[in-house]
């Protein structure tokens, strides 16, 4: 009966490409809309049938990760642009309920209080750097890259963002403080001190990340003008005449943007100047995917552009410069998902098979979430005054101050 109930269901649901499934027990049955992408899918037993009919959204990664549900004559990523590319047509009703359950419990999903925010971060960002250091490039870049030309490896895509939202910072002079608010293995707040004569303080909850972020400051001879600390942003007491935000703000939560912005506002000096970069949505505020809430970034979310310009103007900030960038991060996310296959013996060695299959499920999903799904990055330049930043844009392109080596070149150095 569930069969048949989900042969109903796949029918009314595919009408972009053409989708063949094979049933428990070897039916096969083929489902084809208007013009698209191709792929089959085996199902392997009953239970799995029943769950996808009641929760695809969760169980499909569930079961791809569990082996109970496997592409068949395509690759993963084929089988999920044709699911993710119908599902943003006509939603399953399974999906329909259960989304507007999670809508409903949202703020209690994402409420990211400081006990449940180290634990969130821990879940995802103290898993072991060797993972990491597997797909990321080598200066341990964990979010979008920029490709102005469309043409930039991996390195000098990460090498770019990171010029380009130090321009948006407007380092006027030398030795000017800088909080990086979320930052990771370091890399961004190396580079503001490297290139552009920066005095930073980076903050982080992960443990790991604090680890190496620390230890690559005394290597790179930076450690008197870079320091790391295990710090929640609700902590932050000093003032700073920059501050700058990459992929932090999507574990904040919706409920404590009014908190975020307040902090932030109170931490910038009067004429300072602060730069958030987040993935963000286009449809308009929505929900955690349930899959990636339960396995990758438990309390995360990507809001809607209008949410956090909206926490903005409440908090008494000026907006002084807004930027969408579109398809970037899925450049980005498809590098690091060659990388990721080349080096998938190391990663079991690591883990395990069930992992990898989470991991590469993960990576999948989040590229096509940006190709089919409107998902975006956009990049917000904040400030107190009205005048703390020149009247044109025209100094966000200025020359990149020295030349940025490939990272690549220099991974050992991580080690």
């Amino acid at each position: 009966m569930a069969s048949v109930l989900l042969d109903r269901a796949f029918a009314h649901f595919i009408t972009l490409g053409r989708l063949d499934v094979y049933y428990p027990g070897g039916d096969r049955r083929v489902y084809v809309g208007g013009p698209g992408p191709q792929a089959g899918l085996w199902i392997a037993d009953g239970e799995t049938v029943r769950a996808l009919l009641l929760d695809p959204a969760l169980k499909v990664g569930e079961a791809y990760m569990a082996g109970t549900l496997r592409p068949v004559g395509c690759t993963l990523y084929d089988l999920l642009h044709v699911l993710m590319l119908n599902v943003m047509r006509r939603s399953p009703a399974g999906e329909r309920i259960f989304g507007s359950l999670r809508y409903i419990a949202r703020t209690w999903l994402q409420d990211n209080t400081l006990r449940r925010a180290r634990r969130n971060v821990a879940h995802h960002y103290d898993l072991d750097s060797r993972l990491y250091r597997h797909f990321l490039d080598g200066d341990m870049q964990y979010s979008c890259g920029y490709f102005p030309t469309g043409n930039e490896t991996l390195a000098q895509a990460q090498a770019a963002k990171k010029h380009h939202l130090a321009a948006k910072l407007h380092l006027s002079r030398p030795g000017m403080r800088v909080l990086d608010v979320g930052c990771g293995w370091g890399g961004m707040a190396l580079t503001l001190a490297r290139d552009y004569d920066a005095q930073v303080t980076g903050i982080t909850l992960s443990v790991e990340q604090l680890h190496i972020a620390r230890q690559r400051a005394r290597a790179a001879g930076l450690d008197g003008r870079v320091r790391f600390e295990l710090l929640d942003y609700r902590a932050v007491s000093r003032q700073y005449d920059r501050i700058i935000s990459i992929g932090m703000f999507e574990h904040v939560g919706v409920a404590h943007y009014p908190a975020f912005f307040a902090t932030m506002r109170a931490a910038l000096r009067p004429d300072g100047v602060m730069v958030l970069h987040s993935i963000g949505r286009r449809e308009g505020p929505g929900v955690t995917n349930p899959w990636i809430d339960r396995y990758i970034f438990p309390g995360g979310y990507s809001p809607a552009v209008s949410e956090a310009v909206g926490a903005v103007e409440r908090a008494g900030l000026w907006l002084t410069d807004c930027e969408i960038w579109r398809l970037h991060y899925a450049r980005t996310i498809a590098h690091w998902r060659s990388r990721f296959a080349a080096r998938r013996q190391q990663v079991a060695r690591l883990y395990d098979e069930r992992f990898c299959r989470m991991f590469e499920f993960y990576l999948v999903v989040s590229e096509l979430a940006f190709r089919v799904q409107g998902h975006l990055n956009f990049q917000l330049q904040l400030v107190r005054e009205i005048d703390a930043v020149p009247l044109s844009r025209d100094y966000m392109y200025a020359p990149q101050p020295t030349a940025v080596p490939d990272q690549d070149g220099v991974a050992a150095l991580r080690a």
